[in-house]
């Protein structure tokens, strides 16, 4: 069997470090090159170094344009413009591009779903661990049954995250939008502060907090005239995100062009 030429992007970031690890970890895949931002301090240096294992001979390089053409697949947790980037790089040579990029505005979401149409076989989601996934599943299905219960939406990251809510708690609001067969853009509510008034039904509200090296709390409250339902995840390790970006690109190898989610890996959309 032929392994699975994969290339990691941010290779200088924590997420980096987990997907090279990974990728070195795994049978039926290789990690044919490593790529992070022009300037980074991560060029030049070996992949497997700055993952925290063995040296695996491979430079950290600035130039995903030349790497992408002896790859199979790319797994990149960056920026919003550089995976809008990379999508269009993978749609020109209808690679794999597994995206766990948060912070995408709509017209960043727009330009990766034209990459998927394009040629490229996308998998992105806000969270690539399974059990993520399937908590949003139970999310999406308790708003539905629980229709006059307020959700609210809490998450917690680490001090050095820089977008906020996170991909993650987005996720879980769109899966109770979905639930609720209402637009989580025009119902949810950001921030409170001041005098706000009584809650307005029908909304779904975020809380954010931020600090030391937590990797990922969730929590959705669905909360009624008499009870209370908390839905709960913690991530204990960035293992689990890196090894769900891994199932994902195994997984969309054997798909047609286009824009997928973690859901679809999973098989949770049947």
């Amino acid at each position: 069997m032929t392994e699975l030429r994969i290339i990691v992007a941010g290779a200088g970031g924590r997420m980096g470090a987990a997907n090279i690890a990974a990728v070195a970890a795994h049978d039926g895949v290789v990690l044919v090159g490593a790529i992070d931002r022009p300037g980074a301090t991560a060029i030049g240096k070996d992949a497997g170094t700055l993952a925290g294992i063995e040296a695996l001979g491979v430079p950290v390089s600035d130039d995903a344009a030349a790497l992408l053409d002896k790859a199979d697949a790319i797994i990149d947790f960056t920026a919003p413009a550089a995976s809008v980037a990379l999508a269009k790089l993978a749609a020109e040579r209808g690679l794999v591009h597994i995206i766990g990029t948060t912070g995408c505005s709509d017209a960043d979401d727009t330009a990766i779903a034209a990459a998927g149409a394009a040629g490229a076989r996308i998998v992105k989601s806000g969270n690539f661990s399974p059990g993520m996934v399937a908590l949003s599943v139970l999310v999406e299905r308790a708003a539905r049954a629980l229709p006059d219960y307020d959700v609210e939406v809490l998450e917690m990251h680490h001090n050095k995250k820089v977008d906020a809510p996170s991909g993650t708690a987005l996720m879980l609001g769109e899966a109770a939008a979905r639930g609720r067969n209402i637009s989580l853009k025009d119902h949810s509510v950001r921030v409170r502060d001041g005098h706000t008034g009584p809650r307005e039904a029908g909304t779904i509200g975020f809380a954010t907090l931020r600090g030391g090296n937590v990797i990922g709390d969730h929590m959705v409250i669905l909360a009624g005239p008499s009870e209370r339902i908390e839905l709960n995840h913690r991530a204990q390790d960035r293992t689990i995100y890196a090894n769900g970006a891994l199932r994902a690109a195994l997984w969309a190898t054997g798909q047609k062009p286009g824009l997928y989610s973690m859901a679809d890996v999973l098989g949770l959309n049947d």
